[in-house]
Formats: C-alpha cells, structure tokens, sequence
C-alpha cells in the first residue's frame, strides 16, 4: 500500500511539473496513439501492463498523451506486431521479440535465452551492461525502437502428455515452444511449433501437439492445461522472459521530449510492475495447485537431457556468432554479463536459500 500511495504522488506531481513547464498551447495539445498487442483481450497481467503504461503516461502527461490499445481480438494478427509496427499502421506494440526471429533472427535475444540469465541479472544488463544499446542496434534497421515491457521472471518446462524419461522420448514430440529453445529442441528430435495463446488448448486437447510451454503458474492455471496433460516439468528454456514495447521511429519523433520521457518512464515502471505481478500470482496459483489439483505431477527433466539440450544450446549458439558479427556480439555481451552477475547471484540468492535448506 505504502509503494502504491508513493507511485499516486510521484505520477501526480509529474503531470503537475509537465502542466508548468510548457507553454499555454503546447499544454493544450493532445498526441494520440495505437497500440497493437498479442494478448486478447482481458487477458491478465500480460494485458495489464500495457493499459497500466497507457494509464500512467496519460496522467503523467497531464492527458496530453493518450494511448488506445488493440487487441488480437480486433488487429486479427497477434504474432504481426513487428509488421504492424514497422509499417506504421499502428503506432507502438506489445509482444515478445522471439516472435519475429524468423524475420529478424537477432531480435530474439532481447526476449530470453535457455539456460541464461535470470530476471534481475537480465535487468542489469539491459540497463548498465549494454543490453539497451545492443537492442537499438538491431531495431533501428527496421525504423524502431523497442523498450523491455513486462517480465514473467522464471517459466515452467511446459505441460507434457506423457512422462520425459530419456531422449528418445523427445523424437517426433510436436511442442509448442517459441524462441530459441524451439531451436534446440529440433536439434534434439522434437518437431517445435508456435501457436497463438487462443489456440493452446484446443491444439493439446486435439492431441495437434503432444506438450506445450506457456508461462507459469501465473497463467496456466486459468488455461486449463492440467486438465488435458498430467505432467508439469520445471523450466530450462526461458529464465527471465522479457516482452517488449515497440514504437514506431516516426511516431516517436513526433512527440515533444517531454511526452518522450513521460513514455519511456512509463513503459519501464508497467515492465517492472509487471513482473512483480508475474511473482506474485505464480506464487499463489502455484499454491492453489499444489490444495486443489494434487494429481497434477510436477517433474524436472533427467539430468541425460538437461545435459544434451545444454550442449545443443552451445553449439547452437557457436553457430549463430559465427555466422553474424552482431549475433556474435550480443551473445558474447550477454555471456560476459551473466558470468559477472551469477557469481553474485550465487553467494547471495542461492546461498541464503542452501543455508535454508540445509537446517
């Protein structure tokens, strides 16, 4: 409550400093925008963030930037955002870069990276380890500018139809998994797919797919995935899943700084909101789960292919450096930086828990 009361008063006294710095008519201009987002409509805490963005940069402005937001229920496109974007049809996007890998194939660093940096490790590097740079790098070519939007922190393995016991069981297995796990899955024997949220438990249900990742307990829950596959396998592919505010470049040029600053701000306070919300509904579903669904089998994947999907990823990734000089500096950033922090990381967050566990 208190961070809440605080948040009123700085977002309050903002709008009031923006009212008395600019001119009479300047303060009476209104800039309208588009958002186009993946989600659907109504759809929780990936949904909320940018309508909680839209709601402060409104007020920080003093309602001289209003946002109006679109979802895959009206645009009919939820993995065309970048198209959308880039075109100018809509003005600023809500998704996931790892959606337009096949596009834009570097894009997909800035979402998450299988076994790679957690959510406050991939913080610091976006925002003092060059991370913001590497991605202006690569949006720019395409007349963007991309901002994280939102983080779900750490994702479950997905839900699995029958139990992964060794490799093999791994061949032919149809999963939906987006990003670059999908990549390393198909190096391994499995058939990766990428399908809509809508369209997740109708495909499992149909048996179109044999398992499918999402997010977490924050949000599989209320999917009803339980009710179609027993087994919940803990995650590997994506540590610290970041989304991803687009703006079109010529939108953005056309805003006063001020109202530039007011929506930078707001897109990085909604990002973090919502991954404070992301933890705190895991948290309680997964206690939900655990009372109301105890047949549910939360399993972790055999140490036989934790290791081949390692050593997939790292060959994968060898692949990628050495074919795109960009490539290869965004993954040797990202690797430098997660070496520095995991050491913290380490004798800090896992320790303090070791230390619990072993009373």
């Amino acid at each position: 409550m208190l961070k809440l009361k605080f948040t009123k008063k700085l977002v309050a006294a903002a709008a009031c400093l923006a009212a008395i710095a600019l001119p009479a008519q300047a303060a009476d201009k209104v800039y309208r925008l588009k958002m186009a987002e993946t989600w659907p409509s109504n759809f929780p805490i990936f949904g909320d963030a940018p309508r909680n963005m839209a709601a402060m940069a409104e007020k920080m402005s003093n309602g001289r930037l209003k946002i109006t937001i679109d979802s895959k229920n009206k645009h009919k496109a939820p993995l065309g955002i970048f198209d959308m974007v880039r075109s100018g049809q809509y003005d600023m996007g809500h998704s996931a870069s790892y959606y337009w890998k096949g596009k834009v194939p570097n894009t997909l660093y800035f979402t998450t990276m299988p076994f790679g940096m957690t959510a406050p490790e991939q913080y610091g590097w976006f925002y003092n380890g060059g991370g913001m740079e590497l991605m202006e790098q690569v949006y720019s070519q395409y007349n963007l500018l991309s901002f994280p939007g939102g983080n779900t922190g750490n994702q479950m393995g997905g839900w699995f139809q029958k139990e992964i016991n060794s490799l093999e069981d791994l061949q032919g297995l149809k999963m939906r998994i987006p990003g670059f796990a999908g990549e390393v899955l198909a190096k391994l024997g499995a058939k990766p797919t990428n399908i809509p949220a809508g369209e997740l438990y109708t495909a499992l249900e149909r048996r179109t797919i044999d398992a499918l990742e999402w997010v977490g307990p924050s949000l599989d829950l209320r999917m009803g995935f339980h009710k179609i596959a027993p087994y919940y396998y803990t995650g590997w592919h994506e540590p610290a899943t970041e989304l991803q505010f687009l703006v079109n470049q010529r939108s953005w040029n056309k805003l006063p700084e001020d109202l530039q600053e007011i929506l930078r701000v707001a897109m990085r306070t909604a990002a973090y909101d919502m991954y404070i919300q992301s933890y705190h509904a895991s948290a309680e579903n997964w206690q939900r789960m655990k009372q109301e669904f105890p047949d549910i089998q939360v399993k972790s994947f055999p140490a036989e292919v934790i290791s081949a999907m390692r050593k997939a990823n790292d060959e994968l990734l060898a692949e990628k450096a050495a074919q795109d000089p960009l490539a290869k500096q965004i993954i040797e950033s990202q690797t430098a930086y997660m070496q520095k922090a995991r050491v913290w990381t380490d004798i800090s967050d896992k320790a303090y828990l070791n230390s619990l566990s072993a009373q």
